[in-house]
């Protein structure tokens, strides 16, 4: 019982806030304009002063395990290529398909990790490592999958995705957030707290925006892909992946941090990207509104398992 009321305080409160921001639309308290300017700010500045803050303020010279990260970047890996070699082949509406990739392999890591594994351990445990052998790939992979589907009509290249990584805001962020963590910087006071208030502002508005810009009947047409990929983002790769942490050893917060990279709900920046690049925007709030309402279920599910194997 302690699990399932963690897992509707941890999913419930992220939900309402998407609720807050469809109400908003319905009593015509947001527009296209706002919700543009909005994602713009979150894409520029909130989620990269997030996760720069995530990142930085590990201690990684402390608990640095190499394999284990390196186990984090090669499933986020094989998921990624996996779902997006399977959608080529399957996804006969070409337009959906960046949007569906992203969605489907990138959960929420950073904003819902931490606080999980904290709930449970009360530290943040082996969290900070799966963010760094993830989190940077999702950006990453991200950028390179919807560069390539993007559906402004012309022809892409890898000089181009390489350039989108480049000048990606977000990756910039993670990469400085991992250089300053290494060297292990001591920032003023004043900076953490400038620092903290603007990435407390990530989420909140992020899911606002999503709920604002959610267009229900667009999103009952697409349906399918929506279910398909909420399936693969809280059911499949959690079934395919955590049988195979667990034949490698990983117990306790290592397994728990593992849970959260592959049955998390798909982040709130899935849909700040694919609306800034150019691909689905309609389809990615569909599938994290869905998976956000649904992961408190089957987040629940794999806690209780795993704790009556005495694993976590």
């Amino acid at each position: 019982m302690n699990n399932f009321i963690f897992s509707l305080n941890a999913t419930v409160p992220i939900f309402l806030l998407i609720v807050i921001g469809y109400v908003m639309q319905k009593l015509h308290m947001t527009n296209e304009t706002f919700i543009k300017t909005a994602n713009k700010f979150n894409f520029t500045i909130t989620l990269p002063a997030l996760l720069f803050k995530d990142i930085s303020s590990t201690n990684l010279r402390s608990f640095f395990d190499v394999k284990y990260v390196l186990f984090c970047a090669i499933i986020t890996s094989i998921s990624f290529f996996t779902i997006w070699g399977l959608s080529k082949l399957l996804i006969k509406d070409k337009t959906i398909t960046g949007a569906f990739v992203q969605a489907s392999f990138r959960g929420s890591a950073a904003v819902l990790g931490i606080a999980f594994i904290q709930n449970i351990y009360g530290d943040s445990g082996m969290a900070p490592l799966m963010i760094i052998g993830t989190v940077p790939l999702y950006n990453m992979y991200s950028v390179i999958v919807l560069t390539f589907e993007s559906n402004n009509g012309s022809k892409k290249t890898i000089s181009e995705a390489f350039i989108n990584i480049c000048k990606n805001p977000i990756i910039i962020s993670i990469f400085l957030g991992m250089i300053s963590a290494a060297i292990g910087i001591d920032y003023p006071v004043i900076f953490d707290k400038t620092l903290s208030s603007v990435a407390a502002l990530a989420s909140p508005l992020a899911l606002i925006c999503i709920g604002a810009a959610f267009k229900g009947s667009q999103a009952i047409a697409k349906i399918k892909p929506t279910v398909i990929s909420s399936l693969i983002k809280l059911v499949i790769l959690p079934l395919i992946f955590l049988p195979v942490a667990i034949r490698l050893g990983y117990t306790d917060s290592k397994l728990v941090a593992l849970i959260v990279m592959l049955a998390a709900p798909t982040t709130a920046s899935c849909y700040i990207m694919a609306q800034s690049m150019g691909n689905d925007e309609v389809l990615t709030s569909s599938i994290v509104v869905t998976t956000t309402f649904f992961s408190s279920i089957t987040l629940t599910a794999l806690v209780f398992i795993l704790k009556c194997m005495n694993l976590i």
